[in-house]
């Protein structure tokens, strides 16, 4: 057995990184290493760390899903696999299962090392690039565990059973998902007006705190020119429309309210929806900053469809102002027989959704 750092050998990361690779730092969900690997046996050595919310990590072996537990805190060995034909190229994906738990800054898993009896080989790249951006859909909260199950821990987070990731691997495309449970794009679900995915998009891991995150470089600003997607998803507004039915959020600082209304007949206050549609609109118009040949792609629906005709206007308005003829609004179906734990899509739902967003790019390379 040999130990190699990341570096030293054939390998594809997955996922936005600070650039560095040994260690290899996992922030978001889905977010990996790829390597092909000729031999009988693998180890990976993983550095992991928590106060409130552990990460989770899964093994992938030739496109199967093998395996799947809990990070243990400080540095281990973990077997990939052991006794498979020594002659053969297994392709392997170590992927991080959880979000980046922006409510524990000592949330952390590192991939250090790889150890092997044989030897690593090129790796070839997915085609094209899908990038995800969302609230605990695309995090893959409740896409995995028993449907009764209601607990909000990291257990229930799973990258495979993910939308996102089973559009790619449908496509043969690499993905990145940018993800946090409970926000949106112009609030959280509790109306807090912080807990916002756009002034986070940017850097590396924005939405992290703490010193050891700041010093790993989740808020450097992320090189756009290293990777340009093909396809921006923005899978955002759920947690906008439930604000609607949550009682204003109160700063504790400034003692400042904010606040989604319904009206007396229960429809949405016009003032709040043309405030979060300007949210929309400003959102767009970063993301073509930074993406300028991506395909803008604002998906909505798999909970509920509520606030898609104000989503549909506001980037139809952001096309009209800007001219931008690669925005479309697209809905999903909300697949309510495949809800999964926590009321959340179930892998079912996500299956649903894959579809949907796979037959949509098809179509589009074929236009």
């Amino acid at each position: 057995m040999n130990r190699y750092r990341i570096s030293e050998i054939p390998h594809c990361v997955h996922g936005r990184t600070n650039g560095e690779t040994d260690p290899l730092t996992l922030f978001w969900t889905a977010s990996g290493l790829e390597v092909n690997v000729r031999g009988a046996e693998l180890w990976v050595e993983l550095h992991a760390d928590w106060s409130a919310y552990e990460p989770w990590f899964s093994f992938v072996i030739n496109g199967a899903w093998m395996s799947r537990r809990m990070a243990e805190k400080g540095t281990h060995r973990v077997c990939v696999f052991r006794g498979m034909n020594p002659d053969t190229v297994k392709n392997v994906r170590i992927l991080k299962d959880t979000q980046a738990m922006s409510g524990d800054p000592d949330s952390l898993l590192q991939i250090c090392a790889l150890e092997t009896d044989g030897s690593f080989e090129a790796v070839a790249p997915g085609g094209l690039r899908l990038e995800f951006i969302g609230d605990s859909i695309t995090s893959g909260e409740g896409d995995i565990g028993a449907k009764a199950e209601e607990d909000w821990i990291s257990m229930f987070f799973s990258a495979q059973n993910n939308y996102a990731v089973m559009t790619a691997e449908a496509l043969n495309a690499q993905v990145r998902i940018l993800s946090q449970s409970g926000w949106g794009v112009g609030c959280a679900w509790d109306n807090n007006p912080h807990n916002i995915l756009p002034p986070t998009y940017e850097a590396v891991c924005g939405l992290l705190t703490g010193a050891r995150n700041e010093a790993l470089g989740a808020h450097r600003k992320n090189d756009f020119a290293a990777w340009q997607p093909d396809y921006v998803f923005i899978n955002l507004g759920t947690n906008d429309c439930g604000s609607f039915d949550q009682p204003a959020w109160r700063d504790p600082a400034t003692g400042a309210c904010f606040e989604n209304r319904r009206a007396a007949d229960g429809s949405f206050c016009a003032a709040d929806v043309e405030r979060l549609q300007g949210k929309v609109r400003d959102f767009l118009k970063t993301l073509r900053r930074c993406n300028p040949k991506a395909e803008l792609v604002w998906i909505y629906g798999m909970l509920g469809l509520e606030l898609a005709p104000a989503l549909q206007a506001a980037v139809e308005a952001y096309c009209a102002e800007t001219g931008d003829t690669h925005a479309v609004f697209l809905p999903l179906t909300d697949d309510l027989e495949n809800r999964g734990c926590r009321n959340h899509p179930g892998v079912g739902a996500h299956r649903t959704a894959a579809a949907e967003l796979v037959a949509f790019v098809r179509a589009r390379q074929k236009a």
